[in-house]
């Protein structure tokens, strides 16, 4: 039986949702490597549209998180609440700015963040397991409150989220797009993809290895 890892999204597009390049880039990888995989996303309303043209909120545009997500999966997606971590080997968060908008308040509220109701409950299960983690661009924010403190995290280079992350009790790690920055006693993978990223390519390195090293920790 192969591999399996859970794909936790947090709508569609990088404004609103999950990014979407950062979540292909993981699934194509995921599938590349024959890992088997099942997303993931809370059934709840964002917490705004926004028109990714002009980059203005669409007001009166109410839209929901996992029909959002639905379209990147195809359609093959789950409730949140339905995640159960027994199931799984490993889970990865892409980011866009629904991590920090959808799964938590982040985009508002920085260092005084709260999580969706029940993410933790979906993730935490993967730490307390001992099963791989891997979370790119902005959701690696959410460790420190998603996980607890002194895990070593990175978003790249922001000082500004990079300092919430410290005043939570993280633990930020500087790092170049195309690098990954392990946690290995948490089994923690991260890696700053579109927080850097200028270019698909650029990203496409920093996510491959992300999932190659979550790979390789699911062999531990």
């Amino acid at each position: 039986m192969s591999k399996q890892v859970a794909v936790i999204l947090s709508g569609c597009g990088v404004q609103d949702g999950s990014e979407i390049y950062e979540t292909t880039l993981t699934l194509l990888r995921l599938d590349q490597l024959g890992i088997g995989y099942r997303c993931f996303a809370p059934d709840v309303m964002q917490r705004h549209v926004i028109d990714h043209q002009s980059g203005e909120v669409s007001e009166g545009e109410p839209r929901n998180v996992l029909v959002e997500s639905a379209r990147l999966a195809r359609g093959e997606i789950s409730p949140l609440q339905e995640l159960d971590a027994e199931q799984y080997d490993a889970v990865i968060l892409p980011g866009g700015f629904g991590a920090a908008k959808n799964l938590s308040n982040f985009a508002e509220t920085g260092s005084d963040m709260e999580l969706l109701e029940g993410l933790v409950d979906a993730v935490a299960p993967f730490h307390a397991a001992r099963k791989p983690i891997g979370l790119m661009c902005i959701s690696p924010a959410l460790v420190p409150k998603l996980l607890g403190p002194g895990i070593a995290v990175t978003i790249g280079h922001d000082p500004g989220v990079a300092g919430a992350i410290s005043n939570m009790g993280g633990l930020h790690r500087s790092c170049g797009v195309e690098d990954i920055v392990v946690d290995f006693e948490n089994r923690v993978v991260t890696t700053p993809a579109y927080m850097l990223a200028t270019r698909i390519s650029e990203a496409a390195t920093g996510i491959f290895k992300l999932v190659d090293r979550i790979d390789e920790l699911m062999d531990r």
